[in-house]
């Protein structure tokens, strides 16, 4: 009889008391069956994204423990289907690490309908970073209602991942798109039009805003940072405009109900964990027709920041506070 293949997983057994403390074991396991409507996917790169620490320290809403954290994959399929054997894969899940084990393992278990194959043109490890950010940015804009041509984005936090990505999709639809960056007037990422940068420390930043859209005002503000610019972002917005929140600092800001409804104006939050791996799937196979085409790019990954599961700890530590760099495990 052949025994089982056995790889390495982290392994959380209960949520951390401090970044400090925070250490997830590696365990050896047996490689998993696919269990009926299931596949076996081997994870070859899986970033490590905030809400995976904020996870592992308890913060993120109806947690499973023991489990394996990590949302975002690429791999291969090992087991499941026949016609899925062998082939690429990439994803995400707000299920993923949360309510069922996750990526940062070798071996991920998934069901059929989250399977969604890789484009070609993505390396590997880029691609086991493209799922949170992209999903986040295109549910967000998706309900604010971007339609393309004759709409201003206005995307606060650009320089970060869901930021990229959302001015990546807002350029593709035909919007124009303005970013804002503390500290620099230059946007970093791929886009499929010129964006218009602004500091997003200078004074008046509302004014500067609505000066890059010619006055009328910006239709979506995709506000990626949450509290510190959240005045700013419902300023800027042009009458019956809409801004997305999906993360913050602080809890309470001041917030003008009278200003917010004589302008008719909109706001939405975009929470991905609601987002199960296989409603992320669909996302992603929407999104492939984009980077076959060059129009979406995946994230840089430096060979330094390409790690292996024994680093776990230090890697999570990182995230947390906050390291610009693109950090994936290869499992």
């Amino acid at each position: 009889m052949t025994e089982p293949r056995r790889a390495r997983a982290l392994r959380l057994h209960r949520k951390a008391d401090s970044a400090e403390t925070l250490s997830p074991e590696i365990v050896d396991l047996a490689q998993p069956e696919a269990t009926p409507g299931h596949a076996v996917v081997e994870v070859l790169a899986a970033a490590v994204n905030p809400s995976d620490v904020k996870a592992a320290l308890g913060l993120m809403p109806h947690a499973v423990w023991p489990r394996t954290p990590g949302r975002d994959f690429a791999g291969r399929v090992v087991a499941g289907p026949r016609e899925w054997i062998g082939r690429e894969v990439w994803g995400t899940g707000g299920d993923l690490g949360v309510t069922r084990d996750g990526s940062h393992a070798r071996y991920l278990v998934l069901p059929v309908e989250a399977l969604a194959a890789k484009p070609q043109s993505v390396p590997l490890a880029a691609a086991g970073t493209v799922g949170v950010p992209f999903v986040t940015a295109f549910e967000g804009l998706r309900r604010a209602g971007l339609a393309g041509p004759g709409q201003t984005v206005a995307v606060f936090g650009a320089n970060g991942k869901v930021g990229q990505a959302a001015v990546q999709l807002a350029t593709r639809a035909g919007a124009k798109v303005v970013a804002i960056e503390r500290g620099t007037t230059h946007y970093v990422g791929h886009a499929s039009s010129p964006v218009a940068a602004i500091d997003g420390t200078r004074a008046e930043l509302a004014a500067a805003v609505i000066e890059a859209t010619d006055g009328r005002g910006a239709d979506i503000a995709y506000n990626t940072v949450g509290s510190p610019y959240f005045a700013a972002a419902l300023e800027s917005l042009a009458v019956g405009g809409t801004q997305v929140l999906i993360s913050t600092i602080e809890r309470s800001v001041p917030f003008d109900i009278l200003a917010f409804y004589r302008r008719n104006l909109q706001m939405l939050g975009v929470d991905s964990l609601k987002l199960s791996a296989a409603t992320c799937a669909s996302i992603l196979n929407g999104l492939l027709p984009g980077f076959d085409a060059g129009h979406y790019r995946a994230f840089d990954v430096e060979p330094a920041t390409l790690l292996p599961l024994d680093q776990a700890g230090e890697a999570y530590r990182k995230v947390l506070a906050g390291s610009m760099e693109r950090i994936v495990f290869a499992p």
